[in-house]
């Protein structure tokens, strides 16, 4: 596993991070998802990353990863780097949301609980609150951190523009942001919009989520009909309206380029954001241990050739 620096800090974290948003809740079968704790960690993946809500049902990502760490890896703690966040609704009520002092410092001690863990690594706020000062919920993410409860802190979802206020508001709190968390694919290009050269004047680490497109970028799709168990027929954050036949037309191409490369269209697709070394990691998610031992098979081939770039570009750009 190869380990990238993460932006001017002394973390480094492997190339491919662990993402528990989705098939480690209660829905989902616990033997499986404590196997693909395993084959990650054996495979040098050192970074696991959660939030407050994921799930479903909310916070049982982080109980049932908890568990998992008190017995499969007592006494790796200090070989594992763990994330969580605040910033989606978690609880009724005016506090159990957003980016209050209130809410954010309430929803670490619940994940800590949770995660039987004593401090968490990487705190992230999850998204920007327009209704609350930014000042506040930075010094609370700040505070978190002299509280001992958080060694580093994060930033996720939020624009270039906030990022670069947050970050000079943690640096004069003597705590400067560590890593930003954008949604980041070749499908989603918004953090290459000017989100990508702030993180970098700043030297703010970047791990990219939904590196897949929430599945669109496998061969789940390759022929235009959505599979029983696929994201796109549950409805939920994958719509069955997005398989359309102009995007079917652009996968199908973007396959067989893959191909061409030794890799499948999910290996290239993670390959192309590492190409980049602004990057410090993606996140993937895997359903099971094959999934993502099929995942890390792109750290194979990162190289891409201008003829390769070229092209996929090209088709990316059709319409």
């Amino acid at each position: 596993m190869p380990y990238r620096r993460c932006g001017k800090s002394g973390i480094q974290l492997p190339a491919i991070s662990l993402g528990l948003w989705q098939n480690f809740g209660d829905i989902d079968q616990k033997e499986v998802f404590r196997q693909t704790l395993r084959t990650a960690f054996d495979n040098g993946i050192t970074h696991f990353d959660l939030a407050n809500n994921y799930g479903p049902p909310p916070g049982s990502a982080e109980q049932n990863f908890g568990a998992i760490l008190t017995t499969d890896f007592a006494g790796y703690r200090d070989e594992l780097l763990v994330s969580t966040k605040a910033g989606y609704t978690m609880w009724e009520g005016p506090y159990g949301d957003w980016g209050s002092r209130k809410y954010v410092i309430a929803s670490l001690h619940q994940s800590l609980k949770r995660l039987k863990l004593d401090y968490i690594d990487i705190f992230y706020h999850h998204r920007n609150d327009p209704n609350t000062p930014l000042e506040e919920t930075m010094c609370a993410l700040s505070d978190v951190v002299r509280q001992g409860k958080a060694l580093y802190v994060g930033l996720s979802n939020y624009p270039a523009d906030l990022v670069t206020e947050a970050a000079a508001i943690l640096r004069d709190l003597n705590c400067p942001c560590l890593i930003h968390q954008p949604k980041y694919s070749m499908l989603v290009r918004t953090p290459e919009e000017g989100l990508l050269n702030v993180l970098d004047e700043e030297g703010i680490g970047i791990i990219a989520f939904s590196p897949l497109a929430q599945g669109l970028l496998t061969n789940k799709y390759l022929q235009g009909s959505i599979p029983t168990d696929s994201r796109a027929s549950k409805e939920h954050f994958l719509k069955s309206t997005a398989i359309t036949s102009e995007l079917v037309t652009k996968l199908s191409a973007l396959n067989g380029l893959a191909a061409q490369r030794g890799q499948s269209l999910a290996q290239m697709a993670i390959a192309w954001l590492l190409k980049d070394q602004r990057l410090t990691s993606v996140l993937v998610g895997a359903r099971n241990s094959a999934q993502l031992t099929d995942s890390l098979k792109s750290l194979e081939n990162l190289s891409f050739s201008q003829e390769e770039l070229k092209l996929i570009e090209a088709i990316l750009s059709t319409t």
